[in-house]
């Protein structure tokens, strides 16, 4: 039976945005000063990171300023990024063009797995002494701060967190740095150094940064995640009788490619109180229950919703039609294999999906079941396994659950509150 939701909530601020503010932070000495900083373990690592570099941190609750201070200095101990991917890698491209400065990167278990050559090789071009495992496949990394070159990077592949680091190691280089994109990415570093003031040149595919030495400082309100936002619009979807107010939510179009293409599937959604934060566009998104139609998504499609991709074959289990998602291969290399986890969670609930290299194949309408899944320590297959519970027929146990930390520590008390029954369990 599947189960309502309704109700009103506020998601927690932007992970990607609040990363942003801590590393560029560092970079100014007035400091940039947010609400509703993302109350998620994975950005409380970024800021550990600056403040051991000598950076001024003050946080109390979800009010954070960052700042320079006296400068970037060489940290006495190790950085430790813990789960969180954009911490590591946007701290290489901010530590690169520190000259005189020595730094040890880490992480956790998982991170030390995930790849690093993707940034690692890239600022090599622009004169970047970093070293590691395996050559700086893998952290931990050392690196060593010099004068870096300027110069145009195309990417293999599109990523916002190898775009983003490459911008910051711009700002300290001796020449401008170009970064020639193959497809649309998530451009919340290119929103937030206009915001600030700081002058960027975007052409077509590609973002040009200059040497700037302080960067301005300032003060707004983080947008509403989402990403986190992107279960409660699944899950009132997949309900009956269900409607969910997301209030504040960002809605910058490099991250809501779920929302179009649900919209395409036939989701029921309006936008309301439309305005800007930080020169991001926000509003408050109303979700009611949806007719679902089957879905074809490809690799020009997948780095505008990469993340919310797990919760879009859940939605297909339930939508009418066969859905295909292919292109998404970079799902092997998240906090877990993705692809592999998403695939054996709904197989537990009893789902039919087709594992591929790159994606599913996942035909609709289909009845889920209760059952004990494995979150296998990440963060969205945990919530994406919990919204598919609402639509079982008996209880979900999710295992290693606490994971949830890393992004989003709110989402099962505020699944209590929009739940009219029994939400999956927590194991």
């Amino acid at each position: 039976m599947t189960r309502s939701i309704n109700g009103r909530i506020e998601v927690p601020g932007d992970k990607s945005i609040s990363h942003r503010v801590g590393i560029l932070g560092a970079l100014s000495s007035r400091g940039i000063e947010v609400t509703n900083f993302s109350s998620g373990a994975d950005c409380a690592s970024t800021l550990d990171c600056v403040e051991k570099l000598g950076c001024s941190v003050e946080r109390h609750g979800d009010r954070v300023k960052v700042a320079r201070g006296e400068g970037i200095a060489e940290a006495s101990r190790t950085l430790d990024a813990g789960n969180s991917g954009t911490t590591a890698r946007l701290l290489c491209g901010l530590l690169a063009g520190v000259p005189g400065t020595f730094s040890v990167l880490t992480g956790d278990d998982s991170l030390q797995r995930r790849p690093m050559s993707r940034i690692v090789d890239p600022l090599r071009v622009l004169g970047a002494r970093i070293d590691g495992r395996d050559g700086g496949k893998r952290l931990p990394l050392s690196i060593r701060g010099t004068r870096l070159t300027g110069g145009q990077y195309v990417l293999p592949m599109a990523s916002a967190q190898v775009k983003s680091a490459l911008l910051l190691a711009g700002l300290s280089a001796q020449g401008s740095v170009t970064v020639v994109e193959p497809l649309p990415t998530r451009d919340h570093t290119e929103i937030m150094l206009e915001h600030l003031g700081v002058p960027i040149r975007r052409d077509g595919d590609s973002v040009t940064v200059y040497p700037f030495d302080d960067l301005p400082g300032g003060s707004w309100r983080v947008p509403g995640d989402f990403s986190s936002a992107a279960f409660w619009i699944v899950a009132a979807a997949i309900c009956s009788d269900s409607s969910v107010r997301l209030s504040g939510v960002g809605l910058n179009p490099t991250r809501t490619g779920l929302l179009e293409v649900l919209r395409s599937m036939g989701l029921d959604c309006s936008v309301e109180n439309e305005s800007a934060q930080g020169g991001e566009p926000v509003g408050d998104l109303i979700v009611r229950s949806s007719s679902l139609r089957s879905v074809s998504v490809g690799s020009d499609m997948v780095p505008s919703m990469v993340d919310e991709l797990p919760l879009l074959a859940v939605a297909a289990t339930q939508a009418e039609g066969t859905t295909e998602i292919r292109g998404a291969g970079e799902l092997r290399v998240k906090e877990c294999d993705r692809i592999a986890a998403v695939a054996e969670g709904l197989r537990a609930m009893g789902a039919d999906i087709t594992e591929h290299d790159d994606g599913w194949t996942i035909p609709g309408s289909q009845k889920l079941r209760g059952a004990r899944v494995d979150s296998r320590g990440d963060h969205r297959i945990a919530m994406a396994m919990a919204v598919a519970g609402l639509a079982a027929d008996g209880p979900v146990e999710i295992l290693g659950s606490d994971c949830v930390s890393i992004s989003y520590p709110e989402f099962f008390s505020q699944l209590e509150e929009l739940s009219d029954d029994l939400v999956p369990t927590r194991g």
